[in-house]
């Protein structure tokens, strides 16, 4: 029974502290996806946020500022692309293709300016995001020390899964989600009756490289406590492969997220306590986000509109 609870404990911790990242940056990608713009760039708007919210908290010392300043990188980088994507009509793909290119290359040019290195130098505890329920279980027996891996967890975790009820409510109850949907399904039909898609369009976007900033941030200041040019390593594709599973929904992606952060979570655990070659562990994540997108690309209701430039009527 203890090995089944420290075992289970040490599952539940590692897919608590792997799914924030993923999750933020999901939860942006059904902001742009669901509003009618493809947006790949997730991926370089979470090495901006990684980038900028490591070195805000290094020189300010505070976290929170910092965990902000990344999500506002995001968004900078994010905005770039609906200008591109958006207002210019330009290939959506290829535009976050190449925020995918130009936001690693900023962080490593400004890094090697700021820190004279790729890498940032490591953020001190207190300049790290606070933990939840750091001392108040007992770990000293079993059932004290799998309470702490369940309930004891970075503050993200439970930012993230407080974002997801809010961004539920945005996208169903608010008057903004039923037109930013309506958007994403029948853009010309919204501007009859007024709406403004291309602002609409171009504020949902933002959105998503603000959330996947805030996902970044989770990376570097939460799991780890510096930034390097591997940081993400993939998770922004991930993200968008959770966001597919989850039929482009909050609720779903939420889902998605938690199977893919227990993937990495095993990937770490595996790595340091198995036998088999820290290679093929590696490869779990990746793996299983291609046998979902295998299974589950084809069940989902992809936006009408998705992809589509739209071309206001004169």
């Amino acid at each position: 029974m203890d090995f089944i609870l420290n075992n289970l404990g040490v599952i539940i911790y590692a897919t608590l502290l792997f799914t924030p990242p993923l999750l933020f940056a999901a939860l942006g990608s059904c902001f742009s996806e669901v509003s009618g713009v493809v947006n790949i760039g997730i991926e370089g708007m979470m090495v901006a946020g990684a980038f900028s919210s490591c070195t805000v908290a290094y020189f300010t010392g505070n976290p929170w500022i910092g965990f902000l300043c990344g999500g506002l990188a995001g968004a900078v980088f994010a905005y770039l692309h609906a200008v591109a994507s958006v207002k210019l009509g330009a290939d959506q793909t290829i535009s976050g293709t190449a925020i995918n290119m130009l936001a690693p290359g900023v962080a490593v040019m400004v890094c090697r300016t700021i820190f004279g290195s790729t890498d940032t130098i490591p953020l001190d505890v207190a300049s790290k995001m606070p933990l939840v329920f750091g001392d108040t279980f007992d770990t000293s027996t079993t059932l004290g020390m799998f309470l702490k891996n369940v309930f004891s967890n970075y503050v993200t975790t439970a930012l993230v899964l407080v974002a997801v009820v809010i961004v539920w409510f945005v996208f169903y109850k608010t008057r903004f989600g039923l037109r930013m949907r309506a958007c994403g399904e029948h853009p010309h039909a919204c501007e009859t009756l007024g709406i403004n898609v291309i602002r609409m369009r171009m504020i949902c976007v933002t959105i998503s490289g603000f959330m996947a900033g805030l996902g970044g941030a989770c990376v570097t200041m939460a799991i780890t406590n510096q930034f390097r040019p591997a940081s993400i390593v993939g998770q922004g594709f991930i993200a968008i492969a959770a966001v597919i599973f989850g039929k482009f929904k909050p609720q779903g992606a939420l889902m998605g997220c938690l199977l893919f952060g227990m993937c990495t979570g095993l990937k770490v655990i595996l790595g340091t306590t198995s036998p088999i070659s820290s290679h093929l562990i590696s490869m779990i994540p990746y793996v299983v986000t291609v046998i979902v997108l295998i299974l589950f690309v084809g069940k989902s209701h992809v936006p009408a509109a998705n992809g589509k430039p739209y071309v206001k009527s004169k």
